[in-house]
């Protein structure tokens, strides 16, 4: 077990060097870089924690805060631009032999200064420095007296992140982009939000914006409205005519397939191309998008702006090849020996199965599944839907079911959870949308018989009342039937939208690709571990440092099929990483992660975010809230127009003023 040295993160101090009993502290840090060298110190935010105690800790704190001023300091305040400076030429003094103990008291007074700066990169920056010349003012001593540096043997790695940034699973740089809004720079905005995401105008509608549960805004009132803002840049150039600027670079030899014009293989596909490579997606629908254009409804996202999108990454040199199922009409074995690498991102579209008696009767009026039904729609396919429309679930998709379900011409659509609505996995703005479009809801009951005439025609479905029970693994409380509960809802249409899986049969059994009984794609990564021995693994219980290639050489996995279903935006960040490692594979520096990747992994578990941070501001300001159509008339039928309409541009401008700009900086040594 990895003991710490010294800590000061979190404000607490524990302090082993003098010996005695140790003071145990544990972080949400591997106890190695990179599954073979151990970390040695982290350094950030919020102070230090140190491992090894032969780490210099004045060559440590001088090197970073030579990083912030050099790299990262935008200089647009004079506390931040010359108190950084200030502090640095004080500690490269001082590590160089040309300081004096003065500085050291110089240090601490500029350090208190920053805190008039005019975001918190600064002031959080100088946190582990003022900690540094507190707690290790002998060794700082030590320099000024001649001594020599023992760190030679260390190597520092430096991340730039926020909260926001950390929490996104695209990494977005959000501060940036929000800060061009704020200016009026709305192009330079797009520019910033590309850099992660190729599809800003689908995630500027229907992305769940974890960011905005990490934004330290909302610990003085509010959360800034982050996807909104991403929308306001992507609607301004649309709407202005723009052209977008990004040009590839020259076109190199090696190619790729990618399976599925998903938003995982569509990300793949874009970053590919600006590098040069040319990419071609094999898509078994008539349109691209995936789940987006066949799985979430146009009144959320207009399929015209999700073809903008497309077309972009298409004008990269992209060729996309549709109605084509690989697996059937090419297969991947063709692939593997056409191209230089192939990319698996097939998407989730097979619907889970309900479980209940008689779903397996081929009953009339019982659809095969809530994704299905969707997709029928878009599609402009019979549904098989009646008049009465029962759905089963709590996510999303259950609840995009409902509200097509009424668009479609249902005169009543119900939705059964087993839990109260509070636990609903789905959006709760999506919830409210369709409790003000007049779903009717049923809330802690569990469906148990499909309910038949002699017709074979469904007619009614059997419930049983549930009452919470103990805390399931997850930590929420078990749903429990009450017996004698049963009751009959009547209905002519049963959708069960519990979940989807990827459809995984177009991978031969002899390829070489190893599979989980989940219906996700086992790709290699580098085990981490923490203090305690067990490995690390993110909130969605995935293995961290996962490099996205497969036991096949050449072929790599992403989006829902590897990381199982799950959000547009977590399928881009897959999609980018993806691009980002095949680059290397095929320009033979193998497929190790970059610091910058490893460091995402790294932060991104141990958390940026402090949600009992108490964070100073002058003064509140209410978040701004985008036009919206209310009312149960915008779900008549065939009514597909957008719900939501956006910021005004002058609304964009001012919530984007209430962002804090919360840039960190960490390092570690290694």
């Amino acid at each position: 077990m990895a003991e710490v040295v010294f800590s000061s993160w979190g404000r607490k101090i524990v302090d082993n060097r003098k010996g005695g009993e140790v003071q145990s502290a544990t972080f949400k840090l591997p106890v190695t870089y990179d599954g073979e060298r151990p970390l040695s110190a982290f350094i950030g935010w919020d102070g230090i924690i140190l491992y090894n105690k032969d780490v210099d800790i004045p060559a440590m704190v001088a090197e970073y805060m030579k990083r912030v001023q050099t790299r990262y300091v935008c200089g647009k305040c004079t506390p931040g631009k010359k108190g950084t400076r200030v502090i640095m030429d004080a500690l490269l003094a001082i590590v160089e032999g040309r300081g004096n103990e003065r500085l050291l008291d110089s240090i601490l007074e500029v350090g208190d200064l920053l805190a008039h700066c005019k975001c918190t990169l600064c002031p959080s920056s100088a946190v582990p420095v003022l900690d540094a010349v507190t707690h290790f003012r002998d060794a700082f001593l030590n320099y000024i007296r001649g001594a020599k540096s023992l760190s030679s043997e260390f190597r520092y790695i430096e991340k730039y992140t926020a909260p926001c940034m950390d929490k996104c699973p695209a990494h977005i740089d959000i501060p940036a982009y929000i800060e061009a809004v704020k200016d009026y720079r709305f192009g330079d905005s797009l520019a910033a939000i590309r850099d992660s995401m190729p599809l800003p105008s689908v995630c500027g509608r229907v992305c769940p914006h974890p960011c905005e549960t990490a934004c330290r805004r909302k610990n003085v009132d509010e959360p800034i409205s982050i996807m909104t803002l991403k929308r306001s840049a992507s609607d301004w150039e649309w709407q202005h005519g723009q052209v977008p600027p990004m040009v590839p670079k020259a076109r190199k030899a090696k190619t790729v397939a990618v399976v599925g014009a998903g938003p995982a293989g569509l990300a793949a596909a874009y970053y590919l191309a600006l590098e040069g490579y040319p990419v071609t997606i094999y898509e078994a629908l008539p349109l691209g998008g995936g789940m987006v254009a066949v799985g979430i409804p146009p009144y959320r996202q207009p399929r015209n702006l999700l073809q903008r999108d497309i077309d972009i990454i298409a004008s990269l040199g992209v060729e996309i090849i549709y109605n084509t199922r690989v697996g059937k009409e090419v297969s991947l074995t063709e692939l593997r020996s056409k191209f230089d690498a192939v990319f698996l991102a097939p998407g989730a579209h097979r619907s889970k199965p309900m479980g209940v008696e008689g779903e397996d009767k081929g009953y009339k009026g019982f659809l095969t599944g809530g994704i299905d039904f969707l997709r029928n729609v878009y599609l402009g396919l019979p549904t098989g839907m009646g008049k009465k429309v029962f759905v089963v679930g709590g996510g999303n998709t259950a609840i995009d079911c409902v509200r097509v379900a009424l668009r479609e011409g249902a005169e009543e659509s119900v939705l059964v959870y087993r839990r109260s609505r509070k636990e609903m996995p789905a959006d709760i703005w999506e919830v409210d949308g369709a409790d003000d479009e007049g779903v009717r809801f049923e809330f802690q009951v569990l469906p148990t018989r499909v309910v038949a005439n002699e017709q074979n025609e469904v007619v009614g479905v059997e419930l049983i009342r549930m009452a919470m029970g103990e805390p399931d693994a997850s930590g929420r409380r078990r749903p429990e039937p009450v017996p004698g509960s049963e009751f009959i809802i009547e209905c002519d249409t049963i959708i069960p939208a519990i979940g989807q899986d990827a459809d995984l049969s177009f991978i031969p059994a002899d390829a070489g690709i190893d599979t989980t009984k989940w219906s996700t794609i086992v790709t290699k990564y580098v085990p981490l571990k923490g203090a305690d021995g067990k490995e690390l693994k993110d909130g969605m219980g995935n293995s961290l440092s996962r490099t996205l290639i497969t036991d096949c050489d050449g072929v790599f996995a992403g989006g829902d099929a590897e990381i199982g279903p799950l959000t547009v935006v977590a399928c881009v960040g897959s999609g980018h990483r993806a691009a980002n490692v095949i680059a290397r594979y095929l320009d033979g520096q193998g497929v190790s992660l970059t610091d910058a990747e490893r460091m995402e992994d790294i932060l991104s578990y141990l958390g940026v975010y402090d949600k009992n941070e108490q964070v100073p501001w002058l003064d509140s300001a209410a978040r701004e809230h985008q036009g919206e159509i209310h009312g149960k008339e915008r779900a008549s039928y065939k009514n597909y127009c957008e719900v939501e309409l956006g910021f005004a541009n002058s609304q964009a401008v001012r919530e984007a003023e209430r962002c804090l700009r919360c840039y960190r900086v960490a390092m570690v040594a290694v």
